[in-house]
């Protein structure tokens, strides 16, 4: 069980407090989701009003941070040039030196740059924001590309629905893929968006059952353990290699062969958390061919191992949860 602390300061917007709020905060454990403890706190002296003018009265102020596991900026009102207050940024900076995880939503990455936790890293926030993050805070390498950073103990997203990925992305360190997955089915959104993707995309994704992409994708999900190649898929869809990869890219956030691999990824730690089945049949079964393949790819993406991360995360007894279409 972690305690999560959520940051609330001045004319936030509601929708931002509640992402956290929801993924972590809910009570789901009639769904096998373990519980955490979620605390809403005042990241500011005074009376606090959202940007929408609802009042908000919070028990608790930054002392909370001081025996926080994971601590959420959602958000901050850097386009009126505030700099956040400097209790803010000593008790964020505490928090991280005392080794919680510290995650800014949207505008929230401003609260960790003016607190130099991203000096050196890649961080992101919401693509309009971007310029102005590197031209405040030129130590931090800021991608405006992606949906979000995970530098480990520091993470950062881009705005609105990003800010979804990123705390379901987190719960799935906490917790495993399958209790991501069942709270993403509970708030009826994507299971898993990889940090990796656009943060917008030049053509809308399909309506699902509409076309060749949505019909490919699903082929595709149902066939992971067959050694797919983009040539086959693009055949799929009557298009041309060229073609198909260039609007797969645009549709989906992802190249074809990096979608494969979030979406094999997605499956194996599936069947880690559980099956019993040898790491061997999980490799075959997942498309990684071997458990060579499927370790050093663990190593490198997640930094466990297969048989490390089912110590972790094994939940033998539930049902594994269907990958829906990722966009």
């Amino acid at each position: 069980m972690a305690e999560i602390v959520v940051v609330a300061v001045n004319r936030a917007p509601l929708f931002h407090l509640s992402v956290p709020l929801e993924v972590f905060g809910e009570d789901r454990t009639d769904d096998g989701v373990p519980q955490h403890i979620v605390r809403l706190v005042a990241g500011e002296p005074g009376a606090l009003v959202t940007s929408g003018g609802a009042d908000l009265t919070l028990r608790s102020g930054l002392e909370a941070l001081a025996t926080a596991d994971v601590v959420v900026v959602p958000w901050w009102r850097h386009y009126e040039g505030e700099e956040p207050p400097a209790r803010l940024l000593a008790a964020v900076r505490e928090a991280h030196e005392r080794g919680a995880r510290v995650v800014g939503l949207c505008s929230g990455a401003f609260v960790l740059a003016a607190a130099g936790l991203l000096d050196g890293r890649r961080a992101t926030t919401h693509w309009k924001s971007a310029a102005k993050l590197a031209r405040l805070y030129p130590a931090v390498r800021v991608d405006p590309r992606v949906l979000y950073v995970d530098e480990g103990d520091v993470l950062t997203s881009a705005g609105t629905a990003a800010a979804i990925d990123l705390c379901l992305h987190l719960l799935r360190t906490l917790d495993g893929a399958d209790v991501a997955n069942r709270v993403a089915r509970r708030m009826v959104v994507a299971p898993h968006r990889a940090g990796g993707q656009a943060q917008f995309m030049e053509t809308p994704l399909p309506p699902s059952g509409e076309d060749a992409f949505a019909t490919t994708t699903a082929w595709a999900l149902e066939n992971l353990d067959q050694p797919l190649t983009v040539d086959e898929l693009a055949a799929r869809s009557l298009m041309s290699r060229r073609t198909f990869t260039r609007q797969f890219r645009a549709r989906m956030g992802a190249s074809p062969l990096q979608w494969l691999l979030q979406q094999r990824t997605l499956r194996a730690q599936r069947l880690l958390e559980t099956t019993d089945l040898a790491v061997e049949a999980v490799a075959h079964r997942s498309g990684f061919g071997s458990a060579v393949a499927l370790r050093s790819h663990f190593q490198a993406a997640l930094g466990t191992s297969p048989r490390e991360y089912r110590v972790a995360f094994s939940r033998q007894g539930t049902a594994p949860l269907e990958c829906a279409v990722a966009g």
